[in-house]
């Protein structure tokens, strides 16, 4: 269901970084899971989650060394036979991230 959000993203690359999801702006503050980043952009990613995510919420995301830490925007779900696929950009610039505009 990722690889059907990212053709709205032409400049998305494959990816495969695993990181811990944080809701921020849910009412459900403690909300986490472990996903994969399966896709990429300089300043969006996009993800397989369970969660219950709308455009609009925020999100914190960290890998386990604690060398990616960002927070981003749900710009787009997209559910399709019972998965969900996400869409959120970065709410700043990401220094340390591996995709380069």
């Amino acid at each position: 269901s990722v690889g059907h959000l990212a053709r709205f993203f032409p400049a998305a690359i494959s990816t495969r970084i695993p990181v811990r999801l944080k809701t921020l702006s849910c009412s459900d503050t403690s909300a986490d899971q472990q996903v994969v980043i399966e896709y990429g952009t300089a300043t969006e990613v996009l993800f397989e989650s369970s969660l219950a995510l709308e455009i609009g919420d925020e999100i914190e995301m960290q890998n386990a060394d604690g060398s990616f830490d960002a927070r981003a925007t749900v710009l787009a779900v997209q559910v399709e036979c019972g998965r969900r696929a996400v869409a959120a950009r970065f709410n700043r610039q990401i220094p340390n991230w591996i995709i380069k505009p």
